[in-house]
């Protein structure tokens, strides 16, 4: 006797002015006909440009349990806001021998069709191009950025694009590296630290770490160049 194939669906939309059931209600058709049985539906509002898309990651994250076999969707768009974010979710479907399935767009990922292997790779291929030119247009943006910084157009007729107009390098932070070692003897916390310092965490972790190193042992008596590191000021890079 055939088990029967557990299923889950997952349906978007990008406005609150739209709604998911006429995809829904083409996913339920479909496995009505497959004889399959959906355990869970899981909908979204919100753009495809954005991550935040909390369905989409309780789908990933329920997708270890072994609740669902297979994941039917309207259309691969649905599914990933970019051919990148959707071939890494693919894979991370296929790497749990969960199938899936584009229903309105013949896509179906099942390990048993020799077809499904090669649409993986034409995914993955076309994927790593597309990181290519994402790669190219970021340095092509810095390159310009840093030209415009150096002619000094940057803040008058440039503006980035966060509006903050800072240098196209990243700044060093000078802090007293004594002061924080202090502060953190004192029983603060690093974020503690950080914020009356008025630098990063990983900074003030950073920070620590080197001061420990360069502490002397009690045994061994301080060095003038240990006292000048602890007391001195440094430039740990913020980052």
């Amino acid at each position: 006797m055939a088990t029967t194939v557990t299923t889950a669906v997952y349906a978007r939309v990008s406005t609150a002015d739209q709604n998911c059931e006429a995809q829904l209600r083409e996913l339920r058709e479909y496995a009505q006909r497959q004889g399959w049985l959906i355990v869970q539906e899981y909908r979204d509002t919100a753009s495809g440009a954005t991550n935040r898309r909390p369905a989409l990651q309780q789908l990933l994250a329920d997708a270890p349990s072994g609740l669902f076999q297979c994941v039917l969707c309207w259309k691969l768009d649905r599914f990933g806001r970019s051919l990148v974010d959707c071939l890494n979710n693919l894979q991370l479907l296929d790497s749990l021998r969960i199938r899936f399935i584009a229903t309105t767009q013949g896509l179906d990922t099942d390990e048993r069709n020799p077809a499904s292997r090669f649409l993986l790779q034409i995914l993955g291929a076309a994927a790593e191009f597309e990181r290519s030119l994402i790669r190219e247009r970021t340095e092509a943006g810095r390159m310009r950025y840093r030209s415009d910084w150096a002619a000094g157009k940057v803040g008058r007729t440039v503006h980035s694009r966060s509006g903050k107009n800072l240098a196209p390098h990243r700044p060093r932070k000078v802090f007293d590296r004594g002061r924080v070692m202090a502060l953190h003897r004192q029983g603060l916390s690093l974020r503690d630290v950080a914020r009356r310092m008025g630098i990063s965490i990983g900074t003030v972790a950073r920070t620590l770490a080197a001061c420990s190193k360069s502490t002397p042992s009690p045994a061994a008596p301080a060095r003038a160049d240990d006292t000048a590191l602890a007391d001195g000021v440094g430039d740990v890079p913020e980052v």
